[in-house]
């Protein structure tokens, strides 16, 4: 863990966690971070995506308990289910977690569709729409109604245009995080549309990030690298692995990321000791880009 000035950095913070649906998920291990560092943790959840993959979904009940017995007293838990595909489910989110203490002061756009993709033959314009809804289009509403709760109002803005700046701010006024992935240092072959869509993401943080900074809110995007949560197992994969297996052997470390490994950055960089990183694309994967 990171080293904090005080015990629980995040005690009277709230953060919205989205996809939570498993306990081997990144979104798991996040919320169970926040809430180790004193946040009051509010998670969003939709099983039907891991019912239809090779992984399967986790029990829900046992996803809360697991983060319950990480709160600090006097802290507390909520949940919603929503498919984030329904652009109409986004505000109710955002205001199902506002509503849990009263305030929001994180976001992370965890969720995300993977399985069912395809190379560039197998593109089609259904396909590429569900992985832009889910992975990209989600989350930039998400973060859009995060901002309108810092005092964030549309203004008609037209392209070179501005937003009017409401600091200076003695400290940050929210932060938000999304998840972007490989595509930015290498292929990834048969992933055509979900690379597309975290690409998205990526390329739009710089642009993002400094409109979000005009109200103080810090934007960071984070690529974890390959962590295994149960896609790379061999009983539970999705991919052929004899040549995966075969580079992360020659890799410095020599094993998948873990859900713990960017959760952990995710969890200092929302703390006070980690406000003067702002709207980077931030790769935190052992070295694997290098091997």
């Amino acid at each position: 863990m990171f080293p904090h000035t005080e015990p629980l950095p995040l005690r009277g913070r709230t953060a919205l966690v989205t996809g939570v649906s498993r306990r081997r998920g990144i979104g798991f291990a996040v919320a169970r971070q926040f809430a180790r560092l004193g946040a009051d943790v509010f998670i969003h959840h939709y099983s039907p995506h891991d019912d239809d993959q090779p992984w399967g979904s986790d029990d829900l009940d046992a996803v809360r308990a697991g983060l319950r017995a990480e709160l600090t007293p006097g802290a507390q838990l909520g949940d919603i289910g929503a498919d984030l595909r329904d652009a109409a489910s986004v505000p109710v989110v955002i205001e199902a977690a506002r509503a849990l203490t009263g305030r929001l002061d994180v976001l992370v756009c965890n969720h995300a569709l993977s399985g069912g993709d395809g190379s560039i033959l197998d593109m089609t314009a259904e396909r590429l729409d569900a992985f832009w809804q889910t992975n990209a289009r989600s989350t930039i509403l998400l973060t859009r109604e995060f901002a309108a709760l810092h005092g964030g109002e549309s203004a008609g803005s037209r392209p070179g245009e501005r937003i009017e700046r409401k600091g200076p701010f003695t400290q940050p006024t929210g932060r938000v995080f999304w998840m972007t992935s490989g595509q930015i240092h290498g292929p990834m072959p048969g992933e055509v549309a979900y690379a597309a869509s975290k690409a998205v993401l990526a390329g739009l943080t710089t642009t993002v990030g400094a409109e979000l900074l005009t109200l103080g809110i810090i934007l960071n995007t984070i690529d974890p690298g390959p962590v295994n949560t149960g896609y790379l197992d061999p009983e539970t994969t999705d991919r052929p692995l004899e040549e995966i297996e075969a580079w992360m052997r020659a890799t410095p470390f020599g094993r998948y990321g873990e859900p713990d490994d960017p959760a952990r950055l995710i969890g200092w960089l929302a703390t006070d000791a980690g406000a003067w990183v702002v709207g980077q694309v931030l790769t935190t994967d052992g070295g694997l880009r290098l091997a």
